[in-house]
């Protein structure tokens, strides 16, 4: 429910937007109609020719199952709610590993620690960052990841492989996250002499990076993801067979990248911090180090800040190892229960206290509530554009046009469109600057376009004229996709929304 809210309150305020929200509506809506997974928002703004889907983006086809969701409700928002029922069920898998984790405590305090850890997992600051942003895969990624554990550790390995194959189809980096799970399920099955757990991990062992490998070396290129497009590792190396050989005869240079520039200390101290160090006293840590070393010898800061979705993938495998770091501790004998007590204590004191800053807060302040008058402005200005026409539109409004126009977000390049709606007094991603987005809005009116209508600084323009726009322009086929360029104030601080 807390995730819930945080989500419709980003929703009724326009902190959701075309980047990413209104792109997974699009690719989704168009999973319901039987077809590929294409955006709009996301293909024109990054010049991809008019074919290419987000498989090509990110190996995501794990999304095709909210598909049927939109023949019960074709709205953006049902991901919203969609994201927090996967939250939820996440805390199924999560109680029962708490419950094994304190099997051997009193009835009554066991109880307390199960129903402690549910709460601790749900009301994580990583799920609520999740929920403030709207949607992505890793709603999917965390129950899964949780369901994985939890069925391991239970012996379950057929249905513990399970989840760790439909692991690899919610993003392309999980099959690296499996192949460590089927290490860490190979390696205790053989301690307590379990030979189908060891079978079963020796397979996903090397199934999981074989799939990581086939999607991101095969399929993402199929699908018309440009030969090096994603690669942010560039102090490494120029792509991925340099930076391994970089990494190989100078492996220190891993060391400069990932601990440069200081966010990335913050960053990595905050994560493991907020959980009073507890997941490196586990093997299950192990599982994170990739997810964690893509950030942290990333080229692109948006990777370094803690206030993204990308810590969400992280946060079953911590939570996880928590518990069983606690649980470790309890066994080792009478004199370390007090300190297990105490870990414990800090861990939930911290994370409570990283939660109410990054999530609980907002809900209580009744500022957030409210849409600022620029924003508000856009959400009046929406009514009054037809439906099926092309537009052009502030990134923050561009998730309320997906349902019933042909939309793309306002950026560098005029597209021509029927309609254009965009602010003038606030930054507007992707624009570098007020100026610009003020001189779009000149640009378009001394070229074939009327203001419709002006509030608060958003300004809502119809094309009455076939005038040549200067510079303006579609993605063709032959397209040359650009990279974002990330604004200069993101990597900064890592708390920066």
């Amino acid at each position: 429910m807390i995730c819930c809210a945080i989500g419709l309150q980003s929703w009724a305020t326009l902190r959701v937007a075309g980047f990413d929200l209104g792109i997974f509506d699009q690719a989704i809506r168009a999973y319901s109609h039987f077809d590929l997974p294409r955006s709009s928002i996301k293909s024109v703004h990054h010049e991809f020719p008019p074919s290419f889907t987000l498989l090509g983006d990110h190996f995501t086809p794990v999304l095709a199952l909210l598909a049927p969701l939109y023949w019960l409700w074709d709205d953006p928002r049902v991901l919203i709610f969609a994201q927090s029922a996967l939250f939820a069920f996440g805390v199924l898998p999560a109680r029962r590993i708490a419950r094994r984790c304190f099997s051997d405590t009193s009835r009554d305090g066991g109880e307390v620690a199960v129903n402690v850890s549910g709460l601790v997992y749900a009301l994580g600051w990583p799920l609520l960052n999740s929920a403030y942003s709207g949607f992505h895969e890793v709603a999917f990624a965390t129950p899964i990841i949780l369901m994985m554990l939890e069925r391991g550790m239970a012996s379950r390995y057929r249905s513990a492989a399970a989840w760790a194959l439909l692991l690899c189809a919610v993003k392309e980096d999980m099959g690296l996250v499996v192949g460590l799970f089927g290490v860490l399920l190979a390696v205790r099955s053989h301690r307590v002499r379990e030979k189908r757990g060891r079978t079963v991990g020796l397979v996903l062992a090397v199934t999981g990076p074989l799939m990581a490998a086939l999607t991101i070396g095969w399929f993402l290129p199929h699908m018309g993801s440009p030969k090096g497009y994603y690669w942010s590792y560039g102090r490494l190396g120029a792509d991925a067979g340099e930076a391994i050989a970089n990494t190989l005869t100078a492996p220190w240079i891993l060391f400069e990248v990932a601990f440069t520039p200081s966010i990335k200390v913050v960053m990595l101290a905050w994560i493991l911090g907020t959980l009073a160090l507890l997941p490196i006293g586990s093997a299950t840590f192990l599982l994170a180090v990739p997810l964690l070393a893509e950030r942290m010898l990333s080229d692109n800061p948006n990777h370094w800040v803690v206030i993204n979705h990308y810590d969400a993938f992280l946060w079953p495998i911590l939570f996880v190892a928590s518990l069983e770091t606690l649980e470790r501790l309890r066994k080792f004998g009478a004199g370390w229960e007090k300190s297990s007590r105490r870990a414990a204590i800090a861990a939930v004191a911290l994370g409570s206290a990283a939660s109410v800053f990054l999530g609980l807060s907002l809900l209580v302040n009744p500022s957030h509530w409210r849409a600022s008058p620029d924003k508000q402005a856009l959400i009046e200005a929406v009514n009054l554009i037809p439906d099926g026409v092309t537009v052009e539109a502030d990134n923050a409004i561009a998730p309320r046009l997906t349902k019933r126009t042909k939309v793309v977000i306002a950026d560098e390049t005029p597209r021509g469109s029927e309609w254009v709606l965009l602010r003038a007094k606030d930054r507007t991603f992707p624009f570098g600057n007020t100026e610009d987005q003020k001189q779009r809005i000149a640009l378009l009116l001394d070229h074939g376009y009327v203001e419709m209508w002006e509030k608060d600084g958003a300004t809502l323009l119809h094309r009455v004229k076939n005038v040549p726009i200067p510079g303006s322009g579609m993605p063709g086929a032959d397209s040359v996709p650009v990279r974002e360029k990330v604004p200069e104030d993101v990597g900064r601080s890592a708390f920066l929304r």
